[in-house]
């Protein structure tokens, strides 16, 4: 039921909406990319990895509760009452693009893992349109914070502060650490390819998200749930 990431047999193009979609993220990263990254090595995010699982994890509850009728996956209607209930204002269209975007494997519902990136996108992109302004509260503030960790670590892997991450860059970022030890630049292309779903050679963040539930194993409780 989880989405592949970087196992697809050939690229899936984009639809429309997606493309409208990853520009609004794009100007969004670019913009939270200007406050720069309190990482200072690839080494800082994996320390992170536990603390992220376990409060990923936790959100199976908010999914179950927008999941109204149980059958493990939110759909178009589902989803509009989540927003409505997390008070995110987001127009139809919006939404639509946001459905269409993270339902990777095009079921016409979001599961768990699809979910956690699509509730990640969707904070990425109303903090930024609050810039400036009070942060944006969706009433989750422990998951919030964990957001804003993800946000912080594809920052800190953004050298160009383009709002996207190269192989290049993914080299960089894997070979810097606090210690001035080189790590394998055979770890940053495994990374790197786990990211690009696409092929296309450059990784935006909802690809970057996807990528980051299955390095922490969220996938696999998306599978343990199949088979309960």
């Amino acid at each position: 039921m989880g989405a592949v990431v970087g196992k697809a047999e050939s690229p899936r193009s984009l639809s429309i909406s997606e493309t409208k979609l990853e520009a609004k993220m794009v100007e969004a990263m670019q913009r939270r990319a200007a406050k720069g990254s309190v990482m200072k090595s690839f080494n800082s995010i994996i320390l992170k990895f536990p603390k992220i699982d376990e409060s990923l994890r936790n959100c199976k509850d908010i999914f179950q509760q927008f999941d109204e009728d149980s059958n493990g996956a939110i759909d178009h209607d589902e989803l509009k009452r989540a927003f409505s209930k997390l008070e995110v204002s987001f127009t139809d269209e919006e939404i639509d693009d946001l459905f269409a975007a993270c339902d990777i494997n095009e079921d016409m519902g979001i599961n768990f893992n699809e979910f956690i990136v699509l509730i990640c996108v969707v904070f990425l992109l109303k903090d930024d349109q609050n810039a400036g302004e009070k942060k944006v509260d969706m009433g989750m503030p422990k998951l919030e914070a964990t957001f804003e960790t993800l946000v912080d670590a594809f920052v800190f892997l953004d050298k160009n502060k383009d709002g996207y991450v190269s192989k290049s860059e993914m080299v960089q970022a894997i070979n810097e650490t606090t210690t001035g030890e080189r790590s394998s630049g055979r770890i940053a292309m495994k990374r790197f390819e786990e990211m690009d779903w696409d092929r296309n050679g450059m990784v935006n963040f909802k690809e970057f998200l996807f990528a980051f539930t299955r390095w922490i194993g969220i996938d696999d409780l998306d599978d343990e749930d199949e088979e309960e």
